[in-house]
């Protein structure tokens, strides 16, 4: 598989990496062919560079690498896996004393996207929270998803709320977020009324001694999955086209209140976001919109009506 017209400077030590893949890592057929595969790839691109040995390769010519790469159009992921090939060579090397130190040690590769949810339109939400059932189950789920819809909650947030940080007549809930950063989050209407009827019956469930808000039949701290799988449940149930998930309903939350308010910073806010980007991202805010923001805020983009 390697190129017969690259020099014996590249390709010894490329042979010297596959058979110790080969005999001292036992890795497969097909992930040996894989590594020659990416290898060989990146030997050549280091040729059309002008260099001829692994020894002259840095961390600059590591990131030329990656760029090509982007130029080329490879994916994110492929590109990693082509980065993290290097970098295995590389610590043969390093681990056989032929070189001092793994130059794509410190060279990032690209971020994957994550492809977001789609969020829930205002309709299809209205027919999923239009649960009217008294048992307690019903009545927990239900302030369940007004109370993730309404603060647009995160699941591991939802999950580690206790009692004692509900606030119900101020509608107030205290969070503990990413990275242990305790915010406080607004919520009212709906959620509000079915959190003040899930307190009056949770004493059904939740053991004397429990402290989450949230307990399941057992009468402990309800579990991700449990609210996962009532909330799939309840989307059949309740005859609604789209898939339903805890972060369909946060993403759902962030899309709805900015929609209406066109304040990104609060979205921000009340989402726990640290960067506003990643509030944007989340939000599929499109340029359509902060071109509108633009042109209404900006002095210079106001157009002289003289004109």
């Amino acid at each position: 598989m390697s190129n017969p017209s690259l020099p014996s400077s590249l390709t010894k030590p490329l042979e010297r990496f596959y058979e110790y893949l080969r005999s001292e890592r036992g890795l497969s057929l097909h992930t040996q062919r894989n590594y020659q595969r990416q290898l060989t790839t990146v030997a050549e691109h280091f040729v059309e560079l002008g260099v001829t040995d692994w020894k002259d390769v840095d961390a600059s010519w590591v990131r030329q690498l990656v760029g090509k790469a982007k130029r080329d159009g490879l994916k994110p992921s492929s590109t990693s896996t082509r980065l993290s090939s290097l970098r295995s060579f590389f610590d043969f090397l390093v681990l056989r004393g032929e070189l001092l130190a793994n130059p794509a040690k410190g060279v990032s590769a690209p971020r994957k996207s994550r492809p977001l949810p789609k969020n829930i339109d205002v309709d299809e939400m209205g027919q999923l929270l239009d649960v009217n059932e008294d048992d307690p189950l019903s009545i927990r789920d239900r302030a369940i998803m007004e109370l993730m819809y309404g603060a647009g909650l995160r699941l591991a947030e939802l999950i580690s709320i206790d009692v004692r940080d509900i606030n119900l007549s101020h509608g107030e809930v205290r969070v503990i977020g990413k990275g242990d950063k305790e915010r406080k989050t607004p919520f009212s209407g709906q959620a509000k009324e079915w959190l003040g009827r899930w307190l009056k019956v949770r004493g059904e469930l939740a053991h004397s001694s429990e402290p989450a808000l949230f307990v399941s039949q057992r009468g402990q701290r309800i579990s991700h999955r449990n609210v996962q799988k009532r909330m799939a449940e309840w989307g059949h149930k309740q005859s609604v086209a789209s898939h339903i998930s805890p972060h369909k309903l946060r993403h759902s939350f962030a899309t709805h209140v900015l929609e209406s308010s066109g304040n990104l910073r609060a979205v921000q806010e009340l989402l726990g976001h640290e960067n506003i980007s990643t509030t944007q991202i989340y939000t599929h805010l499109d340029f359509q919109h902060l071109a509108q923001a633009y042109d209404q805020a900006h002095p210079r983009a106001k157009r002289n009506n003289k004109e």
